[in-house]
């Protein structure tokens, strides 16, 4: 039997391709508006963040993510995505040896 095809994408800031379900979507709709698609269904053009903090250290990711998507995230935008790198990190364990 043959294998199942399994998306690949690439996370904007560090590079790694993962399975498409793996990766976390952001997306400018066609109104221009820049958002969270926790989903992976809503429409426009989509950039992916793997669930690696160091990949959602703000001064890395938007800069990144406002030249994939092709337009500037506002404050709206930038506050929703460092609330959710807030829950990427508590969620995250720790590891031994790690500075908090």
């Amino acid at each position: 039997m043959a294998k199942k095809h399994v998306p690949m994408r690439t996370c904007v800031v560090c590079g790694r391709s993962y399975p498409k379900r793996e990766l976390i979507r952001v997306v400018r709709t066609p109104e221009g508006r820049v958002e969270l698609d926790l989903q992976g269904k809503k429409p426009g053009r989509g950039a992916y963040l793997c669930t690696d903090p160091a990949c959602w250290d703000l001064r890395v990711a938007i800069p990144r993510l406002q030249r994939t998507l092709r337009a500037p995230l506002d404050e709206e935008a930038r506050h929703a995505l460092a609330e959710y790198a807030n829950t990427l990190r508590e969620r995250r364990p720790a590891v031994v040896g790690e500075i908090p």
